[in-house]
């Protein structure tokens, strides 16, 4: 529970910060360029994804702290995949020009996946 506590207190304002910095950044780009998704859906979806897999990691490293690592590359993976079907409107959309969204989406993903990865290799190191 401590951990959870721990990563919780690290991902808020982590997400916050970078939230910000984004919705201030794309603001400056929204007289030129109408955004597929909110700033607000991108984070709320990479928080909870974030937030849910570090509490499976949790479980797993509470009960088999072998699988520990494992279970990290299959979360991801299953993240990867649910990052696609979040962006599967924008990539059907036609007649957009979509490099910035992606960006817009992209940019913060793979924040959010050294951050994970870095709290993940703490607590496989801490057996």
């Amino acid at each position: 529970m401590i951990n959870f506590f721990s990563f919780l207190k690290y991902l808020v304002p982590f997400t916050l910060l970078l939230f910000f910095a984004q919705y201030y950044g794309s603001s400056a780009f929204s007289q030129d360029h109408d955004f597929f998704y909110a700033t607000w859906s991108i984070y709320l979806f990479l928080f909870g994804t974030t937030l849910l897999i570090y509490v499976l990691l949790l479980f797993v490293n509470a009960n088999f702290p072998d699988f520990t690592g494992f279970a990290f590359l299959g979360t991801t993976f299953v993240k990867m995949m649910a990052a696609v079907v979040f962006l599967l409107p924008l990539i059907q959309s036609e007649g957009r020009e979509t490099n910035l969204d992606i960006a817009a989406f992209f940019i913060p993903y793979f924040l959010f996946l050294l951050f994970e990865t870095v709290f993940s290799v703490r607590l496989i190191n801490k057996r």
